[in-house]
């Protein structure tokens, strides 16, 4: 414990990480370091690949694991010099749904120890990724993605202390799903919805019936501040999309 004027600033013995300070201005009660102390969460948004798809590399300031939230082409090299500058390794690779653009760079991450998760209806498309060959870009060598493990509806996700809520949203494709961080109002959506559109339900597995149905029951439930990170484009919000998305109306 440090005393600067008349702030104390403090941390429990207890705490994970020696790094996290707390203030406390004198006369406030002192709180418990594990009840209080969280680091800041970091995130780097990536766009690759031909068609520009969003990819998330988040960790903790001082942390020493990172999680990517898909994995176009080339996003080994992309995180490459993150990783180094921040001294991380990858622990895990968190993966919206199955089709190439989100997926094809997990192959080359997929070393022992990072775990690859992924919704079981995409099954196919990850385990035979020449489907949507037709709907790639010529040339683009697909690899298949050995998911080591499902996700399911409803399921919470840790990272680092915070819960990540898994929502199944079928429509773009059969195992879409999104990844609600509530202590951080973030949600990570995949292809469902986009900043003033949504996602193609022409695609092989797709469904505009239930897109539509996914986004009124598990995006428009979400509190209206939650930024939502989307597959393509810039972020937005729920409260935006709710009000003018022209796509789909709450």
């Amino acid at each position: 414990m440090t005393r600067k004027g008349n702030e104390i600033f403090w941390c429990s013995p207890f705490c994970p990480r020696k790094s996290h300070k707390i203030c406390i201005r004198l006369g406030e009660s002192i709180l418990s370091c594990s009840m209080i102390c969280m680091s800041v969460l970091r995130i780097e948004k990536m766009e690759l690949g031909p068609i520009a798809t969003n990819a998330y590399l988040l960790w903790e300031e001082g942390g020493k694991e990172a999680i990517l939230i898909d994995a176009p082409p080339g996003c080994s090299d992309a995180i490459s010099g993150i990783m180094e500058r921040e001294h991380l390794t990858l622990s895990a690779i968190w993966l919206t749904h199955g089709h190439w653009d989100h997926m094809a760079g997990a192959s080359v991450l997929c070393e022992e120890g990072v775990e690859v998760l992924g919704h079981q209806e995409d099954q196919v498309l990850f385990e035979q990724p020449a489907l949507m060959s037709s709907f790639a870009i010529p040339g683009l060598e697909l690899e298949p993605v050995k998911i080591t493990r499902w996700i399911e509806h409803g399921e919470e996700l840790d990272m680092w202390g915070r819960k990540v809520e898994v929502r199944h949203c079928p429509g773009h494709c059969p195992g879409n799903v999104i990844l609600w961080v509530g202590e951080e109002s973030r949600c990570f959506v995949g292809d469902v919805i986009f900043a003033g559109s949504v996602g193609r339900a022409d695609l092989p597995g797709g469904d505009f019936d239930a897109l539509e149905r996914s986004i009124r029951q598990q995006v428009y439930t979400l509190p209206e501040n939650t930024q939502i990170h989307p597959g393509h484009g810039p972020d937005t919000s729920v409260g935006a999309e709710m009000q003018s998305n022209p796509f789909v109306r709450p």
